[in-house]
């Protein structure tokens, strides 16, 4: 129901789309956010692992799919922000650092977004639980996911790293929460990619055999 005026019947639609714009008042404007991408510039190793790595889907909650920055309170209850929004949806974001992070550490011989005219020898891929501004009196940006990696060839999971942390933020400025959501998911990547290098130094891959 348009309460800010009333319209006589003969009125057309187009003026009744001026009307809402001009007579009712210009939306608020939304603004965008988006989470520190490293560079794609892989580090020189002489001897990375001799492993192909093809990066697959992280699933998520319906509201982690979604633009929308998630906050939440006390309790269970959960809302988003109407005019804070990431630039893409936060999975997407956090594939891309995951992939871009890996790369840049240069220890694997490839590493690649999952596609089918790929093949890799392991499929590393994820869940993201949490990604959200909690206000308990004090604003933290809690941050939880676990990767698991996926030996192509045997088709078993032969590693996985579970990640949660709840990050302060600097105040309680949307920007400030970006700021600490950045934060927390840069340094889960980074430990998780630690820990993955870690795993292939325990079980280092096979070398080819030779022609």
């Amino acid at each position: 129901m348009i309460t800010c005026g009333k319209l006589v019947p003969s009125v057309l639609t187009l003026s009744l789309a001026v009307f809402l714009a001009v007579g009712c008042g210009a939306a608020r404007p939304s603004k965008y956010y988006q989470l520190t991408v490293p560079p794609d510039a892989p580090a020189s190793d002489p001897n990375p692992i001799p492993v192909d790595l093809l990066i697959g889907r992280i699933t998520a909650p319906e509201l982690y799919r979604a633009d929308q920055i998630v906050y939440s309170s006390s309790g269970e209850s959960m809302g988003t922000y109407e005019y804070q929004r990431w630039a893409e949806p936060a999975v997407d974001m956090i594939q891309e650092i995951l992939l871009r992070q890996l790369r840049a550490s240069g220890h694997f011989r490839s590493v690649n977004l999952l596609r089918s005219d790929l093949h890799g020898d392991f499929l590393l891929h994820g869940h993201l639980f949490d990604f959200r501004e909690i206000d308990e009196g004090s604003i933290v940006a809690r941050v939880t996911f676990e990767l698991e990696l996926r030996d192509v060839k045997a088709g078993k999971t032969v590693w996985h790293h579970f990640y949660t942390h709840d990050e302060p933020a600097k105040s309680k400025d949307i920007g400030a929460v970006v700021a600490a959501l950045d934060n927390n998911i840069q340094q889960g990547i980074a430990e998780s990619r630690a820990s993955l290098e870690q795993y292939f130094a325990a079980n280092p891959p096979a070398a080819p055999a030779k022609p």
